[in-house]
């Protein structure tokens, strides 16, 4: 229990705790214990620093990776875009400059940095942690602090360790429950974002609650907490416990000895207090929940995986109506028809929101046995070196390969269509990744979210299935 007289929430804590100096009508400057850098979104921030003369405030407290432009194509395969080369040497560069650790293109630990920060033990509970990168919300799911900063913010929290940052209000999202056969981690952020649109949660900070989350692994909870931007949160949030610190417990960066015992002493104090209140709140009930899928060009436009394409014609706001039409007109879909049935050409298994190794192993056991259907073409990237090693030690990847999947190098892949893993024109995806905005994975492709279970399905039988008719 907090010493506090007034029971506080999770985040009211970690800001409180963080707080540096704040004023009346002005923004808090809070202190940032973990930067986290990539290639994209820094290169600007250092010419920056070097601009203004100055040096990287804590550089033990930053760490970088290379994931957004890597080609998931074998090492030997020689990287041949001018964009992403010059972005992999301008951070080998800054980093080697200003100190910094990096996990470069040939590093053992090199992944997506949100893979990587936890699979480090660099990402611990009660901290704050910032990244140019806005899926950083993925740490929340260890009780901390994490959003993702402009570059402009990137060289302010490089040359100050600080941030200036309004304080955001509180969301209690409770799911209780047990999630039934079929039904995962994805599908729970999705129906959220369905009910909330991604707007829904601007101006606050979700929390997760309830024994549905509770329930969940550490992966699972990160796969919830990465798409909280998708529903317009500032960061999404889950106390840490025993599923938690068991998680941590031995990474490379992680406390040990009596450290590890004063840092759980800490880490207990954390969860929201009993009697502590949120400004808004929404409960969903998790043995109701069905596989989801999206149907549009933004996250909000998902639906049961059973259920029928919405009717423009049933929505009153005048905007909402004229979004919905130009989103079936761009995905070529039909209001009243169900997305059962539809072909497509591709899935993709990966990206930051589920490319973990505990997908990986959901979606191989689904997958053995079985063959790709001969008019898709599967990819599964893992999202770190570490994971990709370690699947392959557990025989994952044969198990892909021998279905007809393909198998590639970590990295954020797809998601982005940066390093030339992207859709055609007109192609329709079935994609783990967490953002199906027009063009996303490619100039033209259509993408449909779904979980890992829900992809395979699709790739096994050429169209979109309930993966429920094959468990």
């Amino acid at each position: 229990m907090s010493t506090n007289k007034t029971p506080q929430t999770l985040f009211e804590k970690i800001w409180q705790q963080h707080v540096v100096a704040a004023e009346p009508g002005n923004p808090t400057v809070l202190y940032i214990d973990l930067h986290l850098v990539h290639e994209v979104t820094s290169p600007q921030a250092f010419t920056g620093l070097r601009q203004k003369g100055l040096k990287v405030r804590h550089p033990g407290k930053t760490m970088a990776t290379m994931d957004h432009g890597i080609p998931t194509t074998p090492p030997d395969v020689p990287i041949t875009d001018e964009l992403v080369i010059k972005q992999i040497n301008q951070l080998e560069t800054n980093c080697q400059e200003f100190g910094i650790p990096l996990h470069g293109i040939h590093s053992p630990n090199r992944g997506i940095v949100h893979v990587i920060g936890p699979e480090l033990g660099l990402t611990q509970p009660g901290m704050t942690i910032v990244c140019g990168d806005s899926h950083t919300s993925t740490h929340g799911a260890f009780g901390t602090l994490a959003f993702g900063i402009g570059t402009s913010e990137v060289e302010h929290v490089l040359a100050t360790q600080c941030l200036l940052q309004t304080k955001p209000q509180t969301y209690a999202v409770k799911v209780e429950g047990t999630l039934g056969q079929g039904v995962s981690a994805k599908d729970i952020i999705l129906n959220l974002i369905s009910r909330i649109g991604i707007g829904g949660g601007t101006g606050y900070v979700f929390e997760y609650l309830g024994s549905a989350i509770r329930a969940l692994s550490m992966e699972e909870r990160m796969t919830v907490c990465n798409m909280s931007i998708e529903g317009g949160a500032r960061a999404g949030m889950i106390a840490p416990d025993e599923i938690t610190f068991e998680y941590l417990a031995g990474r490379p960066a992680a406390p040990k000895g009596k450290a590890w015992e004063t840092a759980i002493n800490q880490w207990f104090a954390l969860p929201t207090d009993d009697g502590a209140t949120f400004d808004q709140e929404i409960t969903i009930d998790a043995n109701t929940l069905e596989p989801m899928i999206t149907y549009g060009t933004n996250p909000g436009m998902g639906m049961p995986i059973s259920g029928l394409i919405p009717d423009p014609d049933a929505i009153k706001d005048v905007s909402e109506r004229q979004t919905l039409m130009k989103a079936l007109q761009y995905m070529g879909l039909q209001a009243g028809q169900p997305l059962l049935g539809q072909p497509i050409d591709v899935v993709f298994l990966g990206s930051c929101t589920n490319s973990r190794l505990s997908d990986l192993r959901v979606a191989a056991q689904l997958v053995k046995g079985r063959k790709v259907a001969e008019t898709v073409r599967f990819m599964v990237v893992p999202g770190s070196q570490q994971v990709k090693l370690q699947a392959e030690a557990e025989g994952l990847d044969k198990i892909f390969k021998e279905a007809g999947a393909e198998w590639r190098e970590a990295g954020c892949s797809m998601c982005i269509a940066m390093n030339g893993d992207q859709l055609q024109p007109g192609q329709y995806a079935v994609s783990t990744s967490n953002r199906n905005f027009e063009g996303r994975q490619g100039k033209g492709g259509r993408t449909f979210l779904a979980s890992p279970l829900t992809a395979v399905a699709a790739a096994v039988t050429g169209k979109v299935t309930d993966v429920r008719t094959l468990l």
